[in-house]
């Protein structure tokens, strides 16, 4: 299977094909609002910001399965991250990253970028970057913010011009 073979659902419910993205760069994140993370959608915005008019896109998912720090409905989700936020990138639908329920979407991920000592997901604001060809080229760490993953992005990004 490959990333452009899955479906999953935006916030509002619609099925959105993978396959959409083919030829973007892009930064899966699992995401909550009520996170000491959090403030990392602030630096997720401004590169979308940046580089969205490159082929840059940002897959929010919010997930509560850590601390139950993603309460609301996807409705609530999105007016908080707009409003404290501002957040333009796509939002999806909350989903499980770990365990039975889990979305194939982090099953596939996790296959393909195990790492940080094991193939499930730790915690909220995980972060996975998918070169143009679909492929997991990296995956960060809760800790590690936006800015310091940008150079990353930039790098990917720059190969897809050449």
């Amino acid at each position: 299977m490959k990333l452009y073979d899955l479906t999953v659902k935006d916030a509002k419910g619609s099925n959105v094909n993978l396959s959409d993205y083919q030829g973007k760069v892009m930064l899966i994140v699992n995401t909550a609002t009520g996170c000491g993370f959090t403030p990392q959608y602030s630096g997720l915005q401004d590169l979308y910001n940046k580089y969205k008019d490159k082929g840059f896109e940002i897959l929010d998912f919010p997930c509560n399965q850590f601390a139950n720090q993603a309460p609301g409905t996807n409705e609530e989700i999105g007016s908080f991250c707009t409003g404290r936020f501002g957040i333009t990138f796509r939002q999806f639908d909350k989903i499980d990253v770990n365990g039975q329920n889990e979305s194939a979407l982090y099953t596939w991920l996790k296959s393909q970028k195990g790492g940080l000592g094991s193939s499930t997901i730790k915690w909220n604001f995980t972060k996975f970057l998918v070169n143009q060809q679909g492929e997991v080229v990296a995956r960060y760490a809760p800790t590690k913010t936006p800015a310091a993953i940008e150079k990353d992005i930039a790098e990917v990004l720059a190969v897809g011009e050449a």
